[in-house]
């Protein structure tokens, strides 16, 4: 009895392993890239604390406006 115990356990440990790995992006990468917002956002924060000149500022935040994923997005 405590046999089938110990089987049916190892049993149900193996299959539940197995899921977690089978539930995922199915091998696939997942790219979390922030958003324009977020990136303006972080810009800013960069700016106050002087990471950043005025000038810089300016020249990333258009560049950021006119990243190629954004015009994706738009389409």
């Amino acid at each position: 009895m405590i046999r089938i115990i110990g089987i049916m356990v190892i049993l149900a440990l193996m299959t539940s392993f197995t899921s977690c790995i089978a539930v995922g992006s199915r091998g696939e990468k997942v790219h979390n890239l922030p958003t324009v917002g977020q990136q303006l956002i972080d810009l800013q924060k960069a700016r106050d604390e002087g990471a950043v000149n005025a000038k810089e500022y300016e020249e990333l935040k258009d560049k950021i406006k006119k990243s190629p994923l954004i015009s994706a997005k738009e389409k």
